[in-house]
């Protein structure tokens, strides 16, 4: 696939998220439990991707030798993760607004996924910490303070 085509793809799942969790944190305020739209989340999440499942993958589902190799916590630390950072958004969009929370989370993960990828944490490839990264990292923040300021 291009590099066009998945740089888009990435900005569409970006945009997405935010949409999502502008719609979650109303949820969230009108029942008082940000948890409870983390719940949510989880269930259509899960029912919506049964559905796209279904319909555009049905002939890929893995098999239950594949599915056995799974170690049992990749089943779950996925989940775990996703509540407590959802319900952090939720909880703190109505606080902060929306610009903010995505501005704060997106460096969260950027610095995050950049010393993971760094080490090669989590099983992944390892990619090397270069200059030219870091001065995308400060430029980010230096963003990001702007975005947070007064």
């Amino acid at each position: 696939m291009k590099l066009q085509i998945l740089q888009a793809i990435a900005f569409l799942g970006g945009v997405c998220l935010a949409i999502q969790a502008g719609f979650n944190a109303q949820l969230g305020t009108i029942l008082k439990k940000s948890i409870l739209a983390s719940i949510s989340t989880a269930i259509a999440s899960a029912l919506f991707g049964l559905l796209f499942l279904l319909l555009f993958f049905a002939k890929d589902i893995p098999g239950s030798q594949v599915i056995r190799q799974v170690p049992w916590y990749l089943w779950l630390v996925g989940g775990l993760f996703s509540v407590v950072g959802i319900t952090a958004y939720y909880f703190t969009i109505p606080r902060l607004g929306i610009a903010k929370m995505i501005s704060l989370g997106l460096c969260g993960q950027l610095i995050f996924s950049m010393i993971a990828g760094h080490f090669g944490w989590l099983n992944l490839p390892a990619n090397p910490i270069t200059l030219k990264k870091i001065i995308g990292v400060v430029t980010m923040a230096a963003g990001i303070i702007l975005i947070n300021s007064k």
